[in-house]
């Protein structure tokens, strides 16, 4: 057998193994306990969150050997091969390539037939939305009258983009980005399994990097350990990927709430020269200042409305700056008008303040 990577070897097998999409888990299981059972799901998150995943798990559940149960064997035969992606039963279609309406009204007449071992037909597909208008409406005759030994399962990164009469006859369920705290806890679990040693500012700066993936998180974990051996240290993960440590975000939105123009300019070279990625830096940057407005008290309201500015006008750069032909250049101008648009207090605050001096 080949190498397998992290991300698939750590893939969850029983449903108690999902991380951080309990309320998803808690609904299915219970569902599945009850006998109420739907004909179509629709799983909707960002990527890495467990969709595709907990529809194979969804899949074994109702395949399970003596009745359709949360508590299945992972080892029995035919939830080894539901896993596997080899059962007849169980067709894993990819949206994005399978998209046409003929391909569409294909599987419709595989619908027609029983299962050749198992309890349920179950059609998973991934990355829906990137079917066709023509292909949901092919979809629409077998969502409303399904035979009783047919289950879909819908999985999708752009809810948004599928189609409202598609999402009325399914049961959706949205997978939340994974707590940073979380992926932290897994990889720390998964480094020691597999005889590594790593910083916490490694974990921490690959989690940011992840983005509320743990499938991301993994793959990094994995890059990481090609690059560095059994041995990862912070700055490492910071070098690999061209991040800024986390101490100099926080001295940047420092000196961004302060109104220090040439500290923050200083700040943004010396992440030049160091060949920062900025459209990531400009992620982290908003992300703290997220975080410093949560935490803002209700007596400081000044420094409050200074951060709401500075997000305001970083958030609308963002994109720019993603496809910037000069990033440094304009991470740089970003931060100047930050400054600048956030120093332009509303004239009611002003009126406000002169009032209770």
């Amino acid at each position: 057998m080949g190498y397998k990577v992290i991300a698939r070897r750590w893939r969850p097998r029983r449903f108690n193994e999902v991380v951080g999409q309990e309320c998803v888990i808690r609904t299915l299981t219970r569902a599945i306990e009850r006998n109420r059972i739907a004909h179509a799901y629709l799983f909707a998150g960002s990527r890495g969150t467990g969709k595709t995943t907990t529809a194979r798990l969804f899949a074994m559940a109702l395949n399970a050997a003596e009745k359709p149960t949360a508590n299945f064997d992972p080892d029995d035969p035919v939830c080894a091969a539901i896993w596997r992606g080899t059962h007849l039963d169980v067709l894993e279609i990819d949206g994005a390539s399978n998209n046409s309406v003929d391909e569409v009204r294909a599987l419709r007449e595989q619908c027609i037939y029983a299962p050749a071992e198992c309890r349920y037909r179950i059609f998973i597909i991934d990355e829906v939305h990137m079917l066709t208008n023509a292909a949901f409406n092919a979809l629409l005759k077998i969502l409303e009258e399904p035979p009783e030994h047919v289950k879909f399962v819908f999985a999708t990164t752009d809810a948004q983009k599928v189609l409202p009469t598609i999402v009325s006859r399914c049961q959706r369920f949205n997978f939340r980005p994974i707590s940073g705290e979380l992926i932290k806890k897994r990889l720390g679990e998964i480094a020691i399994a597999e005889g590594v040693t790593i910083e916490p500012g490694a974990i921490e700066a690959i989690t940011r990097m992840a983005g509320g993936g743990m499938r991301d998180a993994q793959s990094l974990l994995e890059q990481m350990i090609a690059f560095c051996g059994r041995n990862i240290c912070g700055q490492d993960v910071l070098s690999m990927f061209a991040l800024a440590g986390e101490d100099e975000v926080r001295a940047l939105v420092d000196a961004l709430i302060g109104w220090d123009d040439k500290r923050a300019l200083a700040i943004a070279e010396e992440w030049n020269r160091l060949g920062v990625d900025f459209y990531r830096a400009c992620i982290d940057v908003r992300e703290e200042l997220q975080r410093r407005l949560i935490t803002a008290t209700q007596r400081n309201d000044a420094e409050r409305t200074t951060i709401v500015l500075l997000l305001d006008t970083l958030t609308g750069h963002e994109r720019q700056l993603q496809f910037s032909v000069s990033p440094e250049t304009t991470f740089a101008v970003s931060l100047l008008l930050a400054i600048e648009n956030s120093r332009r207090r509303p004239i009611e605050e002003i009126m406000h303040t002169l009032r209770h001096s």
